[in-house]
């Protein structure tokens, strides 16, 4: 894409200001030219000293962008937003022909596409693009982004993308990102829901809960966490005498052990602990081994 691009940002928050800010930084280098908003004063101040420059309203924001990146709280806020732009395309010239909107905040998984909709009846692309990675990884420029759009879309704005992200993945079309995130976010919320048990069972054992959470986050490091089981292509049942079946038959045997002897020493601590449970039912099954017969 020749010339710069024009790149306006709705939502400073916790991680939309870092976002912003890299953007801020990067400016000469990615050939692109940014513009912010928030409702809030202090973070609009902040991105300009930045390098940023501000707008009065969203809706000067949109007329003013060739791409308009949302990072905002909720569905109601991006619909707010998107209302606020699309009321102010005929400012433009050719109507909203040329822009892409950038829906990073995580919606509910329908809102996608009715936002890309009403979009597209103004001459608009939307991509649903959350990102994982948090606000630290929004300040190093290591985020994931997950698109979900058309490729035509996917490509107007993966100049932005490669500034903010690591990792872009164009997941598939619209809504595809969103669900993208929040498979990725089932996980990471059971998992510290299973931290939380775990805490409970430490402390009732006299443990260190501060050296607990160094141990983890020490050998999650080495070991990729639960990301660590997460290679093959199909959550189908594996072939008994496959690679996988065989390489997972021994995580399962220490899996099945080791659970069976924290959920011993949960009872006679008193400790409930019910993520173990259905984790000692559901690991194999969901590894891919067949279910056992009565």
């Amino acid at each position: 894409m020749g010339g710069t691009l024009r790149v306006g940002f709705v939502g400073l928050g916790e991680i939309g200001k870092p976002m912003a800010t890299r953007l801020a930084g990067r400016q000469a280098e990615a050939k692109l030219d940014l513009t912010v908003f928030d409702l809030a004063a202090a973070p609009v101040e902040e991105l300009v000293a930045a390098g940023a420059k501000a707008a009065a309203s969203v809706g000067a924001l949109a007329a003013g962008s060739d791409v308009l990146c949302v990072m905002v709280n909720n569905d109601q806020q991006v619909r707010s937003v998107l209302d606020e732009a699309l009321a102010a395309l005929g400012d433009r010239d050719g109507g909203g022909n040329g822009l892409t909107v950038v829906i990073h905040s995580t919606v509910a998984p329908g809102t996608a596409a009715e936002l890309q909709e009403l979009a597209a009846r103004r001459g608009v692309r939307l991509v649903d693009a959350p990102v994982s990675g948090g606000a630290m990884g929004a300040g190093t420029g290591e985020l994931a982004v997950l698109v979900g759009g058309s490729d035509e879309a996917f490509a107007a704005i993966r100049p932005v993308m490669d500034v903010l992200a690591k990792k872009v993945v164009h997941a598939g079309p619209i809504g595809a990102g969103t669900r993208f995130k929040l498979a990725r976010n089932l996980m990471h919320y059971a998992a510290f829901t299973a931290a939380t048990e775990a805490q409970r069972l430490a402390e009732a054992a006299g443990l260190d809960l501060v050296e607990l959470g160094e141990v983890v986050r020490h050998t999650d490091a080495l070991t990729g966490g639960p990301g660590a089981i997460m290679y093959r292509d199909t959550a189908a049942e594996m072939e008994p005498g496959s690679f996988w079946f065989t390489t997972f038959g021994h995580l399962r045997q220490l899996a099945e052990k080791d659970l069976d002897f924290a959920i011993a020493l949960a009872d006679e601590l008193g400790v409930e602990v019910p993520m173990a449970r259905l984790a000692r039912e559901r690991l194999a099954p969901g590894l891919g081994f067949p279910e056992e017969q009565e």
